[in-house]
């Protein structure tokens, strides 16, 4: 962490699909809920930023500062070659000022593809990590289970899916409170000749694991369940997973408005009902957590939703916080290298 002692965050201004007024007013709220406990560059078009700033009457309350990027990346552009030919993007300024130490950390609710591959490009990994990995925590009653990864690696293979479960232990330590998080490997059963050939051959490399409280496989079901803290799978099913859990989320949500909405009697049952509804709603809205890390790049790396809005933004900025108060990232590598001696 930077030489000022709070946390220095630099958000993708252009990213989020409410554009910079959505961003600003989430700075806005965490600044009302977190005084003083951090800082904030905004990267991005100055005129858009300024204009937003001045909308919400903040331009000059804020413990921020604005950098001017002259281009964008689209959400429907190409990843790869978006992340090199637009380094001058809000991005691409975002990762060098990261790279320069001027931030601590880096937060874009735009192109998740374009976030990894400018990441990659302008930071590296951390050494030793083959791949890094995106990782969301899905709600449960349990208090969350870590996820990963949810899209950064569409196909994975065996060993990368071992240091996803390091890093995930890691990241549920540190942000969950896990003091020996179990790990589990998604696969369509619990028993050991279940699932396809990564979960096959995957399975006996996590049993063989040092540092791992693993547990073994684990089904859909039990990610809901909170049968275990960190739950390992390749990229594309995490991603499936995790739009699917959030389509759901938003259904039943609609679903019970429209049945409140039938008569007089549920209405008024609904006054009675309305602060566990709430309180069930905080725990299963992907808003209430912000951001998902990119864990194994060498820097902090998080990525928002396309839809974030400024409640979504304001937890971003209290979880990218403690990530780095928490020197997170440190004790992933750490961790990393602790396997990676055993193993050798």
């Amino acid at each position: 962490m930077m030489a000022d002692s709070v946390p220095h965050i630099g958000i993708d201004a252009m990213g989020s699909d409410h554009g910079p007024q959505a961003v600003v007013d989430g700075v806005v709220l965490a600044q009302r809920q977190m005084p003083g406990r951090f800082r904030v560059t905004l990267v991005g078009d100055e005129p858009e930023i300024r204009g937003a700033l001045c909308h919400a009457r903040a331009e000059s309350s804020l413990p921020l500062e604005v950098v001017h990027a002259a281009e964008r990346i689209e959400m429907s552009e190409k990843a790869a070659s978006a992340a090199r030919r637009k380094s001058g993007s809000s991005l691409g300024v975002l990762t060098q000022l990261h790279k320069d130490g001027k931030v601590d950390a880096l937060f874009s609710a735009g192109n998740t593809g374009a976030l990894v591959a400018t990441s990659l490009l302008g930071l590296g990994r951390i050494e030793s990590v083959s791949r890094p990995a995106l990782a969301a925590i899905m709600p449960n009653p349990s208090g969350g289970t870590v996820l990963l990864d949810v899209g950064a690696n569409s196909d994975c293979k065996p060993s990368w899916l071992v240091q996803f479960a390091h890093m995930g232990s890691v990241y549920a330590r540190y942000l969950l409170g896990r003091t020996e998080p179990r790990v589990g490997l998604l696969s369509i059963g619990q028993e050991d000749t279940k699932g396809n050939a990564l979960v096959l051959e995957t399975l006996p490399l996590l049993r063989h694991a040092r540092h791992l409280n693993f547990i073994g496989n684990v089904e859909g079901r039990d990610i809901l369940k909170g049968t275990c803290d960190v739950i390992v799978t390749d990229g594309f099913t995490g991603n499936v997973v995790l739009k699917t859990a959030e389509g759901v989320a938003t259904m039943l949500g609609h679903k019970v408005k429209q049945e409140l909405g039938h008569d007089l009697l549920a209405r008024v049952g609904a006054l009675f009902l309305m602060p566990a509804l709430k309180r069930v709603k905080a725990e299963v809205d992907w808003e209430e957590y912000g951001a998902a890390p990119l864990l194994g790049v060498n820097g902090v790396c998080f990525v928002g939703h396309g839809s974030s809005g400024p409640r979504a933004v304001c937890s971003a900025i209290r979880t990218l916080s403690r990530f780095v108060e928490l020197r997170v990232n440190e004790h992933i590598r750490e961790e990393i290298e602790a396997d990676h001696d055993s193993a050798a």
